[in-house]
């Protein structure tokens, strides 16, 4: 199967105008995120999506390929299937499993890659795959930026959300309590429907469009990442990660390559 690797990103978050080219230890966060994703050569292609002029320039000048977009997008997953389109017409080349890596994960290790392929690979019933982290905090816990996922006996997502779940209001003792990373994999013809169906209502509620599969009744599986995938929503985040990759070894295999 050939596969494809998509890095969504834009100029104008919301929250934090500019960040995939903010500085992180010397190297724009758009930078740490590409070069995680290549490192490994999980993919048979990369590329950045988007639609500001910066970003396409800044991933051309490091040696990588980026696609421009429209900028009326509202979702990762609407950038990432127009960008699918261009670059299957550009090649001639039609990919199989796309992987959508958001680009605001510059922690992000190539092994979960491998997870994700193996499992679409593995199973024709299987169309979908988040990859999803252990929350550590309490902190994290309780922030709406943090979206947190609940899981069945199958690992399949029962529901997400920016609220705390599952809820600890009644119940003293400790569980497992998961975060989604923007780590989303599909194969192709799925990821094409699924930016056919109609928003729901709850997407609209929580703002995370993987709730448009479960209003749906379509299963995504979760698969837990063993390392940390530290995320950057809001400045503050910036230098959460940069005392993380201080002393993470992932880091230093690449670091040389920007200068830093």
């Amino acid at each position: 199967m050939k596969s494809i690797a998509i890095i969504p990103a834009r100029m104008a978050a919301t929250r934090f105008p500019g960040k995939p080219l903010a500085k992180i230890n010397g190297i724009p966060m758009i930078g740490h995120i590409y070069q995680r994703t290549i490192m490994k050569k999980c993919f048979d292609e990369v590329y950045v999506a988007t639609c500001d002029q910066e970003i396409y320039d800044y991933v051309e000048s490091i040696g990588g390929k980026a696609v421009m977009t429209a900028n009326t997008h509202e979702r990762c997953t609407d950038r990432t299937a127009e960008a699918l389109q261009k670059i299957e017409a550009a090649s001639g080349i039609k990919y199989d499993i796309i992987g959508m890596v958001q680009g605001d994960e510059p922690t992000v290790v190539p092994d979960v890659f491998v997870k994700a392929l193996d499992a679409l690979q593995a199973s024709s019933d299987l169309s979908i795959v988040n990859i999803m982290n252990m929350i550590t905090s309490d902190e994290e816990f309780r922030s709406p930026n943090s979206v947190k996922v609940i899981i069945d006996k199958n690992s399949n997502a029962i529901t997400y959300s920016r609220e705390p779940i599952p809820s600890n209001k009644k119940f003293s003792g400790d569980y497992p309590k998961y975060r989604q990373t923007g780590l989303i994999f599909f194969k192709r013809d799925f990821l094409i429907e699924f930016n056919n169906m109609a928003p729901t209502m709850l997407e609209e509620v929580e703002s995370v469009d993987m709730m448009r599969l479960i209003e749906n009744g379509i299963k995504v599986r979760m698969i837990l990442a063993e390392q940390k995938c530290l995320y950057v929503d809001i400045p503050e985040h910036v230098g959460i990660v940069e005392d993380y990759l201080k002393s993470e070894a992932l880091f230093q295999t690449y670091r040389e390559t920007f200068g830093v």
